[in-house]
């Protein structure tokens, strides 16, 4: 990526308005589990905009995450997941996100956002890949984007504490948000 005055300069790049592709994106977290091993999981169930303007730089993203469709494999995990102590969707059904601003930084970008949980916003900053624009199947024009965050999960009011008898937490407060997002034009 070269920039002219310090405008992006991206192969392809077309402003208007896109629509994430559910059914070719990803949306997942990570999470250290008994500080043995990653344990990730992908929700089902989102959606959201990404407005390209005429400066790539002044774009914006707007989405939201049902929080109650991911599946662990084990229904009282999922339970616990989604009761009071974790994401509470009784009360705080979906996550949401909304850029603040986008910057250069390399050959990538960063993508300053306000991410809400269980009532409560917080600034984070994605490192985010544009991975390219062009032709879909069916003439339609897509792009597509690799991102990803870390999170305390506290920050958010997701408790859980524990500890297993080596003394590593249950699940780790440090939480890996990554996003494969395929959009289409509108």
């Amino acid at each position: 990526m070269t920039a002219v005055r310090d405008v992006p300069v991206i192969p392809g790049y077309v402003a208007g308005t896109w629509n994430i592709d559910p059914v070719h994106s990803d949306v997942s977290f990570m999470v250290r589990h008994v500080g043995l091993t990653r344990f990730r999981r992908s929700f089902e169930k989102f959606g959201g905009q990404l407005v390209t303007a005429e400066n790539p730089l002044d774009s914006s993203v707007t989405a939201t995450v049902d929080l109650s469709s991911f599946d662990t494999g084990l229904e009282p995990f999922n339970r616990h997941l989604l009761s009071a102590d974790y994401f509470d969707v009784e009360h705080h059904p979906e996550a949401t996100l909304r850029s603040t601003g986008l910057r250069a930084a390399g050959e990538l970008f960063a993508l300053d956002a306000e991410l809400s949980l269980r009532g409560l916003t917080r600034p984070v900053t994605f490192q985010l890949e544009l991975l390219g624009i062009g032709i879909g199947s069916r003439g339609e024009t897509k792009m597509g984007l690799s991102a990803s965050t870390t999170v305390n999960r506290e920050d958010f009011g997701i408790g859980g504490a524990g500890t297993v008898p080596s003394g590593a937490f249950i699940i780790g407060a440090q939480v890996r948000i990554l996003l494969e997002i395929e959009a289409v034009l509108q």
